[in-house]
């Protein structure tokens, strides 16, 4: 569509440019800050990182009596509780 011998498109361009001229107006330029934007995403992942908690160690007879307790309860479940295959120990 034209109005006048200019098409919608030619609107659309400059009203982009005003946004991206907006937008870029207001950033800063100045290098001596000390950090940068990305140095600080550094820092925010460092602090945010996951940590696993740490499982306390257990000697081999009490692996076993855990095992056999777990296959006990899974095999005297008798209401059924969970309907699982007794791959969760």
């Amino acid at each position: 569509m034209t109005t006048g011998g200019r098409s919608d498109s030619f609107d659309d361009d400059e009203l982009i440019k005003a946004e991206f001229d907006s937008m870029v107006e207001g950033l800063s330029l100045d290098e001596s800050a000390p950090t940068t934007y990305l140095d600080e995403l550094d820092k925010f992942e460092d602090l945010n990182r996951f940590t696993p908690p740490i499982i306390p160690k257990r000697g081999i007879r009490e692996q076993i009596r855990g095992a056999i307790f777990s296959f006990k309860k899974w095999k005297n479940n008798k209401q059924n509780f969970n309907p699982d295959d007794g791959s969760a120990i």
